[in-house]
């Protein structure tokens, strides 16, 4: 009895194994959709549900000077990008792109592609204690990378 129980369980062990991967994947998409959906429409406790506090957000940009810096934003930038950013509802198209590509799960870490329509996230998570997915590091750049810079103003006439 003993010794099926053991072959049983052997036998299933891959199965319980792919379960809680689909489970993980679901919930990595859960959290990518959060952060970006929260734009879409102004939802700043879905951002917040999607990030770890200690979030660095990161692209490179040219200032006006001409000079290029790698620009950072934090969780307290992203929260507040979710409540105000699309507030007027004209930041995207009424059917907005969102493809998530998960690249790679290792337990407790994954990194994901998230393309947007004028930009793309390249994503870390982890896995924290209570089992939630949350995004802690993202590298992004528009499609069109003559975009990453400031804007030089001239001075008043």
């Amino acid at each position: 009895m003993k010794r099926s129980l053991a072959l049983l369980l052997l036998a299933v062990s891959p199965l319980l194994a792919q379960a809680a991967d689909a489970s993980d994947s679901q919930l990595i998409e859960r959290a990518v959709r959060d952060y970006i959906e929260s734009q879409h429409t102004p939802d700043p406790a879905r951002m917040e549900r999607a990030l770890d506090p200690k979030l660095a957000k990161r692209t490179y940009w040219r200032a006006a000077d001409g000079s290029e810096f790698v620009m950072n934003t934090d969780f307290d930038t992203m929260v507040k990008v979710a409540r105000t950013y699309n507030k007027d509802g004209t930041k995207f198209p009424s059917q907005p792109r969102v493809d998530i590509k998960i690249l790679d799960v290792d337990q407790r870490v994954a990194t994901v592609k998230l393309t947007a329509d004028e930009w793309i996230d390249y994503m870390h998570l982890y896995k924290n204690q209570r089992s939630e997915w949350k995004i802690v590091n993202v590298l992004w750049q528009y499609h069109d990378t003559t975009r990453q810079v400031s804007i030089k103003t001239s001075p008043p006439n």
